[in-house]
């Protein structure tokens, strides 16, 4: 325990939290917490345009490193700005903290109007966070700050906050700054171990189901181990890609919603799902039966049993419970050989059609996007590092093929917005790239990209390397396609004005070009890849050969 002031006792945290980079803007009721990042070096604090964005990008960030997200705000609007971008790292289980000012400790709660007065920003933070806090006293920043940390990195990640009066980031105290090695994993019970191990060990067909969970936990080599051992197939959810490369032979991507692969779930002994909640688009709405014996595994307890009964559940960690599994699969008792020879056959057999299925799955996709995106998704995956990060938006391009279909060849470098929220991408990108300084390409629609534009002029700032590709149709082509279904073609609020992207990213410091043919896009993409700050790419997909499966496309825009 030692003097300081309460703005230096939340730069030690960070600090000691293992923090790097902090996003956010700076306000007159957060300046303390600035200056003492200033003089105390270390922390990168990264200016965004928007609290939004200073949300989605620590949220990149998260994802992209395994590491605690830090976005810094004002009170009042700084906050309300920041609420989409909490929903979203809650949606996808990140590991995101918010620290937020708050009026002088004498003025709060009077409700007398003072400057950014948030009289009810507690409650309304809590709607979006695992825990958040006020700091009653400077002495306990420290303190305060640690217990959200810990709530947040603990079991299944959540967002957290904690907001500080401004007068206490100015007075000095006596505060204590703790110290955590590493953040406790949850445990497996030996006894769930044992009859998991027992259950797979009478089962010749296990298909596995890697979740998100698996990715926060760092379980990708087990995860792998186990299918290898097993020579079972690995589905994963949108959010699990990463688990093991989408090249290798054992991997079926994340098409556990397409209905040829019912045959595979039904064929099954046993089904292993690691740190998944059966999200409503992977088993189409909970209409996909899961007739095999389910083993679930996930480090929170309150998502076990909430979609599909267990026949095992296990709450524990994903790495340490599979490891375990596999230290009892090494001790499994002799099998008589006609068994294993047998179990062997239905194993290759059940391998071989669920390859056949996925391969078939792939075909099909292929086709359905048409050429030219075929030949867009193989430029962008052939050009892209096998690290870079493939950052998807709420848009045509990503839920046809960018999620689907588009090799993800690393943990960690899959990210979309699993709230189905637009607009997050490009500050999602941001984050990862500043954080890991590797390759980012974002997959964004043109409505979705207005949401956060700004942010182009912070990947400028910090030169950020994120190849920015905004399939530009005019509008909002996923509700253009929906009502177009729906209400007899009628169209409304869908078609939009959009400034010229080339003109804007130019005039913010960003190089940009424009294309309209999957030839001139592959040029361009390789040059944006070897381009050493960001770079926008405004695809004019009129003039594309449109992709089946989303109603009529807009019409053709003049040459």
């Amino acid at each position: 325990m030692r003097e300081m002031t309460g703005g230096e006792a939340v730069y030690e945290s960070l600090r000691a939290l293992g923090v790097e980079y902090v996003f956010g803007i700076v306000s007159v009721h957060n300046i303390p917490i600035y200056d003492a990042i200033h003089r105390g070096g270390g922390i990168t604090p990264i200016a965004v345009r928007h609290e939004q964005g200073a949300l989605h990008a620590a949220d990149g960030y998260a994802r992209a490193t395994g590491k605690l997200g830090v976005a810094i705000t004002s009170t009042g609007p700084g906050v309300t700005n920041s609420m989409t971008g909490l929903f979203e790292a809650g949606f996808a289980s990140s590991r995101v903290m918010m620290i937020t000012g708050q009026v002088d400790s004498v003025y709060y709660g009077k409700g007398k109007g003072f400057l950014h007065e948030a009289e009810n920003q507690l409650p309304m933070l809590r709607t979006l966070t695992g825990r958040t806090e006020s700091v009653q006293r400077p002495e306990e920043i420290g303190e305060a700050m640690f217990r959200v940390a810990s709530d947040i990195c603990t079991g299944r990640p959540r967002p957290g906050a904690i907001e500080i009066p401004v007068d206490f980031q100015y007075a000095r105290a006596e505060i204590d700054i703790p110290h955590v090695e590493h953040w406790p994993r949850v445990q497996p019970s030996r006894d769930a171990v044992s009859r998991a191990a027992e259950l797979i060990r009478n089962a010749s067909k296990v298909v596995i189901w890697a979740g998100g969970g698996v990715l926060t936990a760092e379980a990708e080599r087990e995860v792998q181990q186990l299918a290898e051992r097993l020579n079972a197939p690995v589905f994963t959810s949108t959010n699990g890609r990463g688990a093991i490369p989408e090249d290798h032979p054992l991997c079926m991507g994340p098409l556990t919603n397409m209905p040829a692969f019912g045959e595979v779930f039904a064929g099954a002994d046993v089904i292993v799902a690691v740190g998944t909640r059966f999200q409503g688009g992977a088993t189409r709405n909970w209409t996909m039966p899961i007739p095999a014996k389910l083993i679930h595994i996930d480090a929170d307890p309150g998502v076990i049993n909430r979609n599909y009964r267990a026949d095992l559940p296990i709450v524990a960690d994903a790495r340490l419970a599979v490891s375990a599994i596999l230290r009892d699969l090494d001790g499994k008792r002799e099998i008589k050989p006609e068994d294993a020879a047998r179990a062997q056959v239905e194993n290759s057999v059940f391998l071989g059609r669920a390859q056949e299925l996925r391969d078939a799955a792939r075909t099909q996709i292929r086709r359905e996007i048409g050429p030219d995106y075929e030949a867009i998704m193989d430029a962008m995956r052939e050009h892209l590092p096998r690290d870079g990060f493939v950052v998807r938006d709420a848009t045509v391009p990503a839920y046809l093929w960018g999620n689907r279909l588009m090799p993800i060849l690393a943990p960690r470098t899959s990210l979309n917005p699993t709230s189905a929220a637009i607009g997050p991408a490009l500050p999602l990108a941001i984050g990862a790239a500043i954080g890991t300084g590797r390759k980012a390409a974002v997959i964004q629609g043109d409505g979705g990209f207005m949401l956060n534009i700004a942010e182009l002029s912070t990947a400028a700032q910090y030169q950020a390397p994120v190849v920015v590709c905004v399939f530009n149709d005019g509008g909002y082509g996923v509700l253009r396609s929906i009502e177009g279904r729906t209400f007899e073609g009628r169209q409304f609020g869908v078609d939009l004005h959009t400034p010229d992207f080339v003109m804007v990213a130019m005039g913010m410091g960003v190089e940009a070009e424009r294309v309209d043919s999957a030839i001139a896009f592959r040029k361009a993409f390789a040059r944006g890849i070897a381009h050493a700050g960001p770079y926008l790419i405004d695809i004019d997909v009129t003039k594309l050969t449109p992709m089946a499966g989303l109603g009529t496309p807009p019409p053709k825009k003049d040459a």
